[in-house]
């Protein structure tokens, strides 16, 4: 993902847990409180977003009904969340940020709720136990704020010029539906967005149906059948020109692309069954079942995101953009960081994409590229030598140089250290293969990459270009 005025001030509640108390659900009559059990964690503690996500319980599927009405961006949602115990349970959080909810049920009774800052803290009328599995249905409504993260990038709910862009990375997706927003936690879901007349919603996964009413409103069904994690979950409204074809091996693809970047557009995208066919013999077989692009006016946005199946594009996208979004379906979507501290295992391997495919149409080889970058980077990228790529100092720095940038430099050190690109190509592949549809922390990799090459010494490499501080000495 390429990244860049918080209009909520959420950095401190988000990063540092500041706790806002706002009672719009108080205990609803009838309701009685569970016992035994305890109150699942308020976040898996991530060292960035540590309120991201929530303890006590795993999600595997999302079934959101959303109707939105231009006039004050409102949506009115109810969301179904089902998930696994994994501690018996006398409350559990939901993470949303913004929005009213107007009732909570679990397994069908009406539960009690509270606001706690992003914490929809939800207890239900009989405790739950550990390994039960469980639903949640929460209706809300409201306009959806949109979210200015520490690093200056905007998130949440953009509103566009005949819509709206809805991109969670990081946490984002929390202020659009309820659920555990954190990078760990990934589920299937299920999509059904009633617009206007006039206007397309465009989600992950496949357009299973759509359905068109007396009174003009269109509802589009979106289903995801592959685990997602909620920041790679993404809903766009607006007046789109839509092209579906079937690529090799007869996966379907679905483009949606404003009709002011038709031009510009199509001659990238008219690329994608190439991009595809590259993309596989280099990384493997493809993770999903469909693919295809969001190509949106420029806006708030300003960065492409890798949202999963069709990644999203403020304006016409470059070639080399393209190709970095349709590689993070392998690295960053369907292998994706255990945490955000992990997040040059998404950004560098995706950069390093846009460095082989430079190579293979004939232009600089990835070494001349990393020489280049060793050189003289510093004077395009004044922070790169700042930190290592995996270990960012801090929330506002985890789409900076050293983690896309820097963190290509490590893959690219692995590859002259195999010496052999078979078998550098082989590890990528089977990295991909080894987490496909799971998580992935960095010592997940360096110790997968060590037990493939036991013959070869990676600790300088680790040591020097991974972990280090400053610029390595050259190789």
């Amino acid at each position: 993902m390429p990244r860049s005025v918080r209009l909520v001030t959420v950095a401190a509640l988000v990063a540092g847990g500041l706790v806002l108390v706002a009672c719009d659900g108080g205990p609803p009559q009838g309701a009685r409180g569970g016992s035994g059990g305890s109150r699942g964690a308020a976040g898996v503690g991530d060292p960035y977003f540590p309120k991201a996500g929530n303890g006590g319980y795993d999600v595997t599927h999302y079934g959101l009904t959303l109707s939105y009405v231009p006039d004050g961006s409102r949506l009115r949602g109810t969301a179904v969340v089902t998930a696994r115990a994994t501690q018996d349970l006398s409350a559990f959080d939901l993470d949303l940020l913004g929005m009213e909810v107007e009732e909570v049920r679990v397994e069908g009774a009406v539960a009690r709720f509270r606001r706690e800052g992003q914490e929809l803290v939800v207890r239900p009328s009989e405790a739950l136990a550990d390994g039960e599995v469980f639903e949640v249905r929460v209706r809300y409504s409201g306009s959806p704020v949109t979210i200015t993260d520490a690093d200056r990038s905007r998130e949440g709910w953009l509103r566009t010029a005949d819509g709206v862009l809805a991109l969670g990375e990081p946490t984002g997706s929390m202020a659009w539906f309820p659920g555990a927003h954190h990078p760990s936690d990934k589920a299937s879901y299920d999509v059904a967005v009633t617009v206007p007349k006039g206007l397309t919603a465009v989600s992950n996964g496949e357009l299973r149906g759509r359905r068109t009413g007396a009174d003009g409103r269109t509802t589009f069904l979106w289903h995801t059948a592959e685990p997602m994690a909620s920041y790679a979950a993404t809903l766009a409204i607006g007046r789109f020109t839509v092209t579906t074809s079937v690529l090799g091996g007869g996966l379907p693809a679905y483009v949606a692309v404003d009709p002011s970047q038709a031009a510009a557009s199509r001659a990238v995208l008219a690329r994608l069954p190439e991009v595809m066919g590259w993309a596989r013999d280099s990384f493997g077989p493809y993770p999903f079942s469909s693919v295809g692009a969001i190509v949106d006016r420029p806006g708030d946005a300003g960065y492409a995101l890798e949202t999963q199946n069709r990644p999203v594009f403020p304006g016409a996208p470059g070639m080399e953009t393209f190709v970095h979004e349709i590689a993070h379906q392998w690295f960053g979507v369907s292998v994706t960081p255990g945490s955000w501290r992990d997040m040059w295992l998404s950004e560098g391997l995706a950069t390093y994409a846009e460095w082989l495919w430079t190579e293979d149409e004939g232009g600089a080889t990835a070494e001349e590229t990393f020489r280049e970058l060793y050189d003289h980077g510093a004077d395009v990228y004044e922070d790169l030598w700042d930190f290592p790529p995996a270990k960012p100092p801090g929330a506002a720095h985890i789409s900076d140089a050293p983690v896309y940038q820097r963190g290509a430099m490590v893959v690219h050190r692995v590859r002259q250290a195999l010496h052999d690109d078979d078998a550098f190509y082989d590890l990528l592949r089977g990295w991909a293969a080894a987490r496909r549809h799971g998580n992935a922390r960095t010592e997940d990799f360096t110790a997968f990459v060590e037990k493939r090459a036991p013959d070869v010494d990676f600790d300088g490499i680790w040591s020097q270009w991974l972990y280090g501080e400053g610029r390595p000495p050259r190789p």
